[in-house]
């Protein structure tokens, strides 16, 4: 009974974990998407908010034009695609996985800009939000999610794909008196 309990306890804990994800990223591609302030949604107007995320990302001054072009274009799509993937529960060990990585490369960064003494704006949620020892710790916290998420994923399906040592084989045996 005991043992029943805790899976059903970490398997609500994985559920909440990658909703808590989800819609972390959900939120983030919306902030970074979302139209500027007296602007309508339209191609446009994401354009537009999609440039100044460029800002924010040139900020960092780790880019080439072309690879800061590429990161603010391609990035807030990809954290949408992200957060719906995690929302789905659809090959969470991969989602959870990726997550975990693209949040270790976000923080990462930050943490060496931090440790040049640049004051920018962190980025995550849009423009605004200063990057400091608050962001870096917020986002360590996200990443230890996204790992617990992702271990915890492979646990759960490593013990749905041992297969049990009683009962009959799970494949067809050849019987010995049977040839060809």
């Amino acid at each position: 009974m005991k043992s029943d309990a805790q899976r059903k306890l970490g398997k609500t804990l994985l559920v909440l974990g990658r909703l808590a994800l989800a819609v972390i990223f959900l939120f983030a591609a919306y902030a970074k998407m979302k139209p500027q302030a007296g602007m309508n949604w339209s191609v446009a107007s994401v354009k537009t908010s999609l440039a100044m995320f460029a800002m924010g990302v040139d900020s960092y001054q780790l880019l080439s034009t072309a690879g800061v072009e590429f990161v603010s274009h391609w990035l807030p799509p990809f954290e949408l695609f992200l957060g719906l993937w995690l929302l789905t529960g659809i090959a969470l060990r991969y989602s959870a996985l990726v997550t975990a990585l693209l949040l270790g490369g976000f923080f990462a960064v930050q943490f060496h800009v931090y440790l040049q003494g640049k004051e920018i704006s962190c980025g995550c949620f849009g423009p605004g939000e200063r990057l400091g020892p608050l962001s870096l710790l917020r986002d360590a916290s996200f990443i230890l999610v996204a790992i617990a998420i992702a271990i915890g994923a492979f646990v759960v399906h490593r013990k749905r794909a041992t297969p049990a040592l009683s009962g009959p084989p799970a494949y067809p045996t050849a019987s010995p008196d049977r040839v060809g």
